[in-house]
């Protein structure tokens, strides 16, 4: 007997908060991820003779679309909340190289593979390009600053010479940026898919909505909730009786009120959340509180990065690879071996930080929550023909970033850890 959707919503969330609870204490030693254990429990469960619908993002379309949104506005309010970097040119140096520079050249060489081996059309080829731009540390949270306090410039300490901070905050704030960045992109895939190729159906338009006026009303509204926030978390003392028991879920509640009115505005409100959490981040830096609005949006995104996994685990046992091809598959290897890692060093030349923690940054570009929520946000606006081959294509992207990323950050860094340390005793010497 198949069971309810309902049923089926308390299982997957069920699962996810055991998950999320318990097998960090289990695999802390292991080089292997919570995603990693959450997608094959996912690909067993569904499996099971037990009657549980197919978890397919094509017929599940604005289902998808809606709980991957909140695993990323959720992941966003984590990152903001934890870099403490003031933002600015030089600070933030290796940031702005990735976004400026690995970013679009990650886009263009996925949309190019896309159309000249996997044969796509020229708009789902965009589209392929757009979805896979951004990056997801928390899916190897090994990769990201783990809490408030972590990378800043006084962390530094002897033997780590700053170098796993610096990959740390690279990656993590990257991956803050680029899951807003990554909308002008998809929203020009889907102007061509709607009006076609010619540029002057679609270039203006784009040019002054989706790149100019969004990203600027997604940063001013980020800027502004972000101090009322501040101060509305700030302002009022929580030391006891119900307040101490709920520290944090402001955390949640300014996730939920930042996004929908940015986008209200029609700003976009991936920019927001993240910049409104900076904001937050950045008032009263020293103030204990901060521990506890980290620790509360940490868990909602481990949270929704459980069911994710979970719910993709079981459409991979549905079949969703099944469309892809030899060459699909070489563009994903391509993508996720050659691309990134050759843009990212690119995007990194001429940084002031040893090769080894350039290339470490460089590699890890894993895909997730963002991938999946651009692609079922495209799909639901646009008719795209190659729909199907589009999910297996990106689906077998975060299979392959999962595995490998997964099971590579903590080796990695253990290394880079130890590269430091003899580095550093080396010109003690």
């Amino acid at each position: 007997m198949a069971l309810e959707p309902y049923f089926v919503a308390q299982l997957t969330l069920g699962v996810a908060l055991v998950l999320v609870a318990v097998l960090p204490r289990l695999i802390s030693d292991w080089p292997v991820s919570l995603p990693l254990f959450s997608l094959a429990l996912g690909y067993l469960l569904f499996t099971l003779p037990v009657g549980l619908p197919s978890p397919d993002p094509l017929v599940h379309g604005s289902l998808v679309e809606k709980l991957t949104e909140l695993g990323v506005i959720l992941a966003l309010t984590g990152a903001g909340l934890k870099l403490d970097r003031t933002p600015g040119l030089r600070d933030w140096a290796s940031t702005w190289r990735l976004l400026a520079v690995t970013m679009p050249l990650s886009i263009a060489a996925a949309a190019v593979l896309g159309w000249g081996l996997a044969g796509l059309v020229v708009p789902s080829a965009l589209l392929l390009g757009a979805v896979l731009a951004p990056t997801d540390p928390v899916l190897a949270a090994e990769m990201q600053v783990e809490e408030p306090g972590e990378g800043s410039e006084a962390e530094s300490t002897e033997g780590r010479a700053g170098g796993e901070d610096e990959v740390r905050f690279a990656l993590t704030s990257e991956a803050g940026l680029n899951d807003s960045l990554a909308f002008p992109f998809t929203n020009l895939a889907i102007a061509v898919a709607l009006l076609g190729v010619a540029p002057a159906a679609w270039a203006g338009e784009w040019l002054l909505v989706d790149v100019g006026y969004k990203l600027v009303v997604g940063l001013l509204v980020g800027l502004v909730l972000g101090r009322l926030l501040a101060w509305v978390v700030f302002a009022v003392s929580v030391e006891e009786g119900l307040g101490r028991s709920l520290h944090g879920l402001e955390a949640l509640g300014g996730t939920l009120v930042v996004f929908p009115l940015t986008e209200l505005v029609g700003g976009y409100g991936f920019l927001a959340v993240f910049v409104a959490a900076l904001v937050v981040r950045h008032v009263e830096r020293q103030h204990e509180y901060h521990e506890a609005l980290h620790e509360v949006a940490e868990k909602g995104e481990h949270v929704m990065m459980a069911v994710v996994m979970l719910l993709f685990g079981g459409a991979l046992a549905a079949g969703l690879l099944d469309p892809l091809t030899l060459a699909d598959a070489a563009v994903v290897l391509a993508v996720v071996f050659l691309v990134r890692p050759a843009a990212g060093l690119v995007g990194l030349l001429g940084f002031d930080r040893d090769a080894a923690e350039r290339g470490v940054v460089a590699f890890f570009g894993i895909r997730g929550l963002g991938s999946f929520y651009y692609l079922a946000y495209a799909l639901n606006v646009a008719a795209f023909p190659d729909a199907r081959r589009l999910w297996a294509l990106v689906g077998f992207t975060v299979l392959v970033s999962v595995v490998v990323h997964g099971v590579t950050a903590t080796p990695a860094l253990e290394a880079l850890e130890r590269r430091m340390e003899r580095k550093g005793a080396a010109d003690a010497g």
